[in-house]
This record gives C-alpha cells, sequence and structure tokens, in this order.
C-alpha cells in the first residue's frame, strides 16, 4: 500500500510499487488531463508536479511518492482560473492541445521559481516539452502574460 496526496486529496493505493505515476493517475484515479506521449520523459506531455516540482510521470514510479503531493492539471485550479491558464485561454495556445497539459504545469513550475521570466529562461525551462503544433512562440507569450497576471494579483 503507498499512500500519497493528489490533488489536495489523500490516496490509498494498492499497486506495483514500480507502476509509473502516470499509469496510476490515469487508470487508477481517472485523471485523464495528463497525457501519455512517448513512455520515455523525451516529449513531457505527462509533467505534473510532485511537491511542487514539474515531473515526467510516465519514468516516475510510485514507490518515490510515497507521502508525497502530487497536483495534475485537474488539481491546478477549479475554473480554469489560474493565472497561467488564463493566459493560455485568453491567447489561444493551442491547436490541438495534446501536449498543453504538460506545457502548463511546465509554466506553474517555472513562475514559481522564477516570477519575472525571461526569454532564455522560459526556453530553457520550456525546451524539453515538444509541441507537435509548433506554436512555440505562444507559448511564450502566454507565460510572460501569466507572469503579468500574477504580479496584478489576478
Amino acid at each position: 500500500m503507498i499512500s500519497l496526496i493528489v490533488n489536495g486529496k489523500p490516496q490509498q493505493l494498492e499497486v506495483d510499487p514500480q507502476t509509473p505515476l502516470l499509469w496510476v493517475l490515469r487508470d487508477r484515479l481517472g485523471l485523464t488531463g495528463t497525457k501519455y506521449g512517448c513512455g520515455i520523459s523525451a516529449c513531457g506531455a505527462c509533467t505534473v508536479h510532485v511537491e511542487g516540482e514539474a515531473v515526467r510521470s510516465c519514468v516516475t514510479p510510485l514507490a518515490r511518492l510515497a507521502g508525497k503531493r502530487v497536483t495534475t492539471i485537474e488539481g491546478l485550479s477549479r475554473d480554469n482560473d489560474h493565472p497561467v491558464q488564463r493566459a493560455w485561454i485568453e491567447l489561444d495556445v493551442p491547436q490541438c492541445g495534446f501536449c498543453q497539459s504538460g506545457q502548463i504545469m511546465a509554466a506553474v513550475a517555472l513562475l514559481a521559481k522564477k516570477p519575472r521570466p525571461t526569454d532564455a529562461d522560459i526556453d530553457a525551462t520550456m525546451s524539453g516539452i515538444l509541441c507537435r503544433c509548433g506554436t512555440y512562440q505562444r507559448i511564450r507569450r502566454a507565460i510572460h502574460r501569466a507572469a503579468e497576471l500574477r504580479r496584478a494579483g489576478a
């Protein structure tokens, strides 16, 4: 039995400890906002937060998460009112949307560490999250906009 907190709710999971977090989220907990892209930590579609840090859930075994807090895209806000989500909507970032939960979770982690990121900060953080549609310029603009919204207390 492994205990952890997912999106603020305690979970007791009887699962093979080597099961990747991604499959526990999707198959056991029904949290399908976190996407499977590659299974080898190369695309970033599966990015979630563990104790506030962005991690790739497809390669994170459940055994490493005992007692930890996990936040998925579903746990970021109830009404898409997180500043990053608001900026994404305002600037119409996604095309197909497949990578967007990973993009958003990485952006939130970046802004928690660097409230005023430079383009270089954004590019360095986001470079490992692939967007098949190539919306990288809109993603960068949305991160800057989210930073503005956070500073304004919105």
